[in-house]
């Protein structure tokens, strides 16, 4: 077997990108990357071209396959950095969103690639946390992400949509 540079940790941030551009590439939206992550901003999806607003969303990405399971309508996601959160909840123009892509447990799972079909399992979620407060906590902070929140392509364009109408998020 060939040794892996990557850890498990970086397979499952390049997969949770891989997820994102694949629901923008659908969507007819843009994406970048910004060169230097100092705003907890993993990828900016956004359309330009024809559209006066120019509408956009910045994405802090995660991936795990440890998620919360369901209580109270919510999953909940308890390793959220401090940084990350007190980046994404400060109020911004253009909306700030933490996405958490669900693996399976088993790594063999994440992603199949058959003659018909390339296959990442699971989903990811989105949760706002602009207004949310400070919390004592000095490391990590655990975010209860709502199980309605599915980040698929129907839900990328609502939020795009969102973002064009200067809705708080």
């Amino acid at each position: 077997m060939t040794q892996k540079m990557l850890t498990s940790a970086d397979r499952k941030e390049r997969l949770s990108l891989v997820y994102v551009k694949a629901l923008a590439a659908r969507a007819g939206f843009t994406i970048s990357e910004p060169d230097l992550d100092r705003d907890s901003i993993d990828i900016d999806v956004s359309i330009h071209g024809g559209e006066p607003q120019h509408p956009a969303l910045d994405l802090q990405l995660k991936a795990t396959a440890t998620l919360g399971a369901g209580r109270n309508g919510c999953r909940s996601f308890p390793s959220l950095s401090i940084k990350n959160y007190n980046d994404l909840r400060c109020p911004t123009q253009t909306p700030r969103l933490l996405v958490v892509l669900e693996l399976p447990q088993e790594e063999s799972r994440w992603m199949m690639v058959t003659p018909e079909e390339l296959t990442l399992r699971r989903r990811a979620y989105w949760l706002s946390l602009q207004g949310h407060g400070e919390v004592p906590n000095k490391a990590t902070v655990t975010v209860h992400i709502p199980e309605d929140n599915r980040l698929d392509v129907e839900a990328l364009q609502t939020l795009m949509e969102r973002s064009r109408n200067g809705e708080v998020f």
